[in-house]
């Protein structure tokens, strides 16, 4: 504890008891609050007046607690009284979570808004009734837990990713508790579990095992028989309109077990009584109070009421009374009279009959610093002077704290730095500094303590980001991304090499030669069907052509296809040459070859706040790897917003400054350069290196000195707009030059870009790459390397393409702002911004709006820009000048105005300013009626619509190919080859025909189709349906076995498989098997391999590499067992009548092939 004795704490024995601690100025509040904490037994509930009050008491009170606490937030719904929206599944774990742990709680702070307190919840009972308790050699049915579960309210799924999920597959049972950090992978032997496993719900993959696991209810409501009788039988007495339980009703869909977005505004009819969250607290807790909490519940009645007259008109939803969702006013003060309380207040008590302390506590004189005066430290060194005690200075950052110390660097003060409060404290020094996020200034008089924050030695709030600690418990590869693009879809067009497009119409089992196997079936034009083996399914791909919805579907039994095939080979040829020829001038080219200080290197990674997500590692290590050689790098990071390629990039520029060399970033607008700028100093602030900004908000006297300084070497790090390209920047030693979202560049500065590419190392970051960027990093003219893991507690932003309504926008701004969040309203018209901005703050009075685009002044933009992140405003009405800008973690709703006027890759950009913390974060795409609109503006809302997963940056480049037709990626010329063969198909070829060139061979037609041997045993070759239900999993997993390139692939598959499903069954065995037998054919040159009881056949290509002198031996000395039928046909007869025997029998005959293989002249 610290020696500050700020407070005596008291203990509260009676429920009565009161004390009340005045004149906390400042942040003072914070500190007392968990000195009151420490010094208590029991723990505190802390009861302010908004969810924006409780982040930043929070944040503030992380710095003070020192980890000898817990702190817990009890969080709100995040949804506006009787609301149409559900929350969020993560919210809902945690509150139940909290719930669950309360009245246990020991040496904690919970915060409670004194909204949320209001609320009627679940009475403790039902949680108590409600959990499982699953330990290790446990006996239980499989069959009876499943039941329990869906009577908890979990729902059942193909593939177990968020919190009330679970998945039963054969003697495995994933399940995602709420409340819990990861999902966990139950075994059973018979009726007893085996083992419980956490799993990483992205790669499916299992880790460790643990003893036991609590399963939490997955609604804080239940959804059990009895209490869906209840909830119906309450509901009629209560409503008795005819509307209220017809067709459509909200009545009508709890009758049939299912739970509309809202359902939580009718939680009292699913119990016979409600409770409130007073009923968890701790028999011991103690309450405190910060803020006007009165005046609070008086403001929130009255939006309650509002929202209940509003929304009551809605017969088919009716509401029930305000009375029984909250506590009344004075039932809520009530129930707070009852508990021993502490109220923290800043005013100082006077006259009191109850027992107070008025803390000795003064607030910090004005002691600002005033740049634009001779003296601009006179006040501040007039404070120091004066002031005998401690001084401890507190900043936000690292970067925050280096620019204050050179800001102090004339006081000539004997500073030290420390990490916690008591540290200091503790210490001899008299001047420290630390990093907190405490907000405001205060005096301890009777210590002679004095806290001052970095405000009032600026004059405002420097920043308002929080840090977030990531997880990287990931098992995780991209690979799963690239696999997802080839999934085929029911009615969607499909390529098959040998018959070309069809139409996908799904998996069907058929008996053939007495054994089971499933086939893919497709349709060509006049309803012809063709019937594919899931083992042959590497032969089809999805049709991605010019216009997908018009794909030219090919009869069957025609030349039309091979034709097609046959012209687009000839152009492939071509462009295959064109392609090599660059990538050999790239790999002649020799580049600066970098040397990693490893000591300095991991003192660099090191101070990265965050654990590197695992995706983010990779791409880390391929840049210094890059680096490192001596070919020049071209480098495309592709991440989503948000996802960490600034990270990678100044691992990158670390490693050019410490090797002494110059490092330019290049980025499209002025507002995202200023954000680089004070991160890279943040992240910088422990290194000598120098780090400027070239942009116009940079006087011309200030950038001509930039620009004499970096020609001398003085600047280590440039960042900058396309001014860095001008022909009067001249660098001293430039090593890596930084492109930020390339694609927003014009053509002129892409060619300046070009020329530059050949002399130094170039790293591309973008969020989504243009089709032809992300085509050359698939074919090897550039190195890509992609970041689709999200950040720890990352949420995908919920996305709704609606028609412009007041009502939609409204409720949008103030479950945002109520919340203690902030919105884009982006409005891409400037003649009529001014005008938007003044509907939408006369639509929500809450709303503080600013209005931002392009064509303002300068100086005028950046404040406001300013303002806005340091959350002086709430809602921003804005051009598309945010689309790059600056990150703002508390902004998670943005309406976009008229989306269908924006591109694909705009939207995700612009979608991708918000979501940036853990909250649920929203995106509103306004839109006229559909007749308004064309077509295409239509497919694009459906994609960004549907790619509503994290990571998706990547994915839509893809449908973007799609949308704007493949054919741009390598000129119009290329486009009908495209169109008629599809995309993928296309691309195939053309790395076929890439590699034929490198090994010195001209490709042919025959050679650029040449695919895997067929392989028929006569076996169950399959995966079974009551082993992996979900049909589109199978079809995934057919693709990946008949698509792997070799064993370790197979064997990976394998590993995965008895992971996820359990012990393989002996058909899914057999496929697996078929498909090594495959990967053993092709190499040999086998065609084709056929076995069945009595023996089988095997054709050969004309230019097998087997050994024909070892051909002839087997036929000389095994005459019973061997027959050549023709010139490539052998032909065996022997007993394979066991299905195990036949395989083992072909594989051994494989490997004696492979041992006899043609030797190869050296000549």
């Amino acid at each position: 504890m610290t020696d500050l004795a700020l407070l005596s704490v008291p203990a509260l024995k009676k429920k009565s008891d009161r004390l009340i601690f005045g004149n906390l100025l400042g942040s003072s509040q914070a500190l007392a609050i968990s000195e009151c904490a420490k010094q208590q037994a029991s723990p505190l509930i802390l009861i302010v007046n908004d969810t924006p009050s409780a982040l930043k008491l929070r944040q503030e009170l992380e710095f003070f607690v020192e980890d000898k606490l817990e702190l817990i937030t009890f969080p709100d719904w995040e949804t506006l009284p009787y609301d149409n929206f559900s929350p969020h599944q993560d919210i809902i774990s945690n509150r139940i979570e909290t719930l669950y742990k309360l009245p246990n709680l020991k040496n904690a702070i919970l915060i409670v808004p004194i909204s949320t307190l209001l609320l009627r919840i679940a009475p403790p009972s039902y949680l108590k009734q409600h959990t499982l308790i699953i330990k290790n050699k446990q006996k239980i049915e499989l069959q009876a837990l499943r039941a329990d579960l869906e009577e908890a309210g979990y729902y059942a799924v193909e593939q177990v990713m968020e919190h009330g999920e679970f998945c039963a597959r054969g003697s495995l049972l994933d399940i995602y508790p709420m409340g819990s950090d990861t999902p966990y992978r139950i075994d059973f032997f018979d009726d007893e579990v085996d083992s419980i496993r956490p799993f990483d719900s992205e790669s499916q993959r299992s880790l460790k095992a643990i003893s036991e696991i609590n399963l939490l209810p997955a609604h804080e409501f239940a959804t059990d028989k009895d209490a869906i009788k209840r909830f119906k039988v309450q509901f009629t007495h209560k409503f008795t309109s005819p509307l209220s339980i017809g067709k459509d009703s909200i009545f009508e869909q709890i009758s049939q077990h299912n739970l509309p977005a809202g359902i939580e505004y009718y939680l009292p009819l699913f119990f016979t009584d409600t409770a409130s969250l007073f009923d968890y607290f701790p028999s011991d807790a103690r309450l405190a109070i910060a803020g006007d909490i009165n005046q609070a519940c008086s403001d929130f009645w009255k939006t309650i009421s509002a929202r209940y007259q509003e929304k009551s008109v809605d017969l088919f939803r009716p509401l029930l009374p305000p009375e029984e969702l909250y506590l009344r006013h004075e039932q809520c003060f009530e129930l707070i009279n009852q508990w021993p309380r502490y109220d923290f207040r800043p005013q100082p008590f006077e006259h009191s009959k109850i027992a107070r302390q008025n803390c000795l506590i003064e607030q910090i004189p004005d002691i600002q610093i005033e740049h634009n005066k001779n003296a601009p430290l006179q006040k501040l060194q007039h404070f120091i002077t004066n002031f005998t005690g401690k001084v401890l200075f507190s900043v936000e950052s690292a970067g925050r704290k280096e620019s204050l110390l050179e800001l102090l660097a004339p006081l000539k003060l004997p500073l030290g730095e420390f990490s916690t409060l008591t540290s200091f404290v503790n210490s001899k020094k008299q001047f420290g500094i630390t990093i907190s996020q405490v907000e405001n200034s205060f005096i301890l008089t009777d210590t002679q303590f004095a806290f001052v924050t970095e405000n009032e030695l600026l004059g405002h709030k420097v920043t308002q980001r929080r840090r977030r600690k990531e997880n990287n418990d990931e098992n995780y590869s991209t690979d799963h991304i690239v696999r997802n693009l080839a999934e085929i879809k029911i009615g969607q067009p499909v390529v098959h090499i040998d018959y070309g497009v069809g139409k996908y119409l799904g998996l069907e089992t058929i008996e053939t030669a007495g054994h089971l196997t499933e086939f893919v079936k497709l349709e060509y034009l006049r309803g012809d069907k063709l019937y594919v083996p899931v083992s042959s399914l590497h032969l089809i791909s999805r049709y991605s052509g010019h216009d997908v919805e018009n794909a030219p579907f090919n009869k069957l039994g025609t030349e039309t296809w091979q034709k097609a095939k046959k012209q687009a080979a000839e152009k492939v040829r071509d462009v295959a040459a064109e392609l090599l020829e660059v990538y050999a001038q790239r790999a002649a080219k020799v580049g600066h070859q970098y040397q990693l200080n490893k000591t300095h290197y991991a003192l660099f990674s090191n101070d990265f706040p965050f654990e590197e997500t695992h995706d983010q590692a990779l791409a880390i290590k391929a840049v210094i790897s890059d680096m490192c050689s001596s070919q020049p790098m071209d480098r495309l990071v592709c991440g989503d917003v948000g996802f960490g390629k600034t990270e990678v990039a100044m691992r990158a520029a670390f490693v050019a400054t410490d090797n002494v060399r110059q490092v330019a970033l290049l980025v499209p607008t002025t507002l995202l350069a200023q954000q680089h700028y004070e991160n890279f100093k943040d992240r910088f602030a422990n290194w000598p290196v120098r780090i400027e900004v070239l942009s116009r908000f940079k006087t011309a006297k200030q950038q001509k000195l930039i620009l004499e300084e970096v020609n001398q070497g003085k600047i280590d790090i440039l960042i900058g707009t396309h001014k860095l390209l001008s022909s009067n920047v001249q660098f001293s030693d430039l090593g890596l030059l930084i492109i930020d979202e390339e694609h927003r560049f014009g053509v002129r500065q892409k060619e300046k870009i070009k020329a530059l590419r050949a002399q130094i190392d170039i790293l591309t970051l973008t969020a989504t790459p243009i089709p032809r960027t992300l085509n050359m990093s698939m074919n090897g003219m550039r190195d890509l390397s992609i970041i689709a893991t999200p950040p720890a507690k990352r949420l995908a932003v919920k996305t709704f393409v609606v028609q412009k309504k007041d009502q939609i926008i409204s409720d949008a701004i103030t479950r945002e702002i109520m919340r203690g969040g902030q919105v884009y309203f982006l409005h891409n018209n400037v003649a009529t911004i001014e005008k938007a901005a003044q509907e939408i703050q006369q639509l929500t009075p809450l709303a503080k709006v600013a209005v931002a685009h392009g064509q303002m002044n300068e100086h005028q933009l950046e404040k406001i820009m300013a303002d806005f992140y340091h959350q002086r405003q709430n809602v921003l009405v804005c051009s598309t000048i945010i689309e790059t800008g600056i990150d703002i973690p508390s902004a998670n709703t943005i309406i976009i105005n008229r989306a269908d006027h924006l591109g694909l890759a705009q939207l995700h950009q612009l979608r991708g300013r918000v979501g940036r913390s853990h909250h649920q974060a929203y995106a509103y795409l306004l839109t006229p009626k559909p007749k308004l609109m064309t077509k295409d503006a239509q497919k694009r809302l459906q994609a960004i619509e549907a790619l509503d997963t994290l990571g998706a940056g990547f994915t839509l480049a893809t449908h973007d190919l799609e949308i704007r037709g493949a054919g741009e990626l390598l000129g119009d010329e290329q486009s009908g080859q495209i169109a008629s063969i599809g995309y993928n198909l296309y691309m195939e070829m053309l790395n076929q025909a890439i590699e034929a060139l490198k090994n010195g061979q001209e490709p042919t037609l025959e050679h650029l189709l040449a695919s895997q041997a067929e392989v028929e045993l006569r076996i169950p070759a399959l995966i079974p349906t009551d082993y992996m239900p979900d049909v589109n999993l199978r079809l995934s997993l057919y693709k990946r076995i008949a698509s792997s390139k070799n064993k370790l692939a197979l064997r990976e598959i394998q590993v995965e498989l008895i992971d996820r499903f359990g012990l393989l069954p002996a058909s899914t065995k057999n496929l697996i098997q078929v498909a090594t037998i495959k990967q053993q054919c092709t190499p040999l040159g086998i065609k084709r391999l056929e076995a069945h009881a009595n023996g089988g056949n095997i054709l050969f290509t004309e230019n097998t590499p087997v050994d024909p002198m070892f051909l002839v031996s087997l036929l000389q000395t095994q005459a019973n067992t061997f027959k050549l039928e023709g010139p490539t046909k052998l032909k065996f007869i022997c007993d394979l009548s066991d299905s195990r025997q036949r395989i083992n029998w072909i594989m051994q005959l494989l490997h004696s092939f492979e041992s006899h293989l043609i030797k190869k002249s050296k000549g």
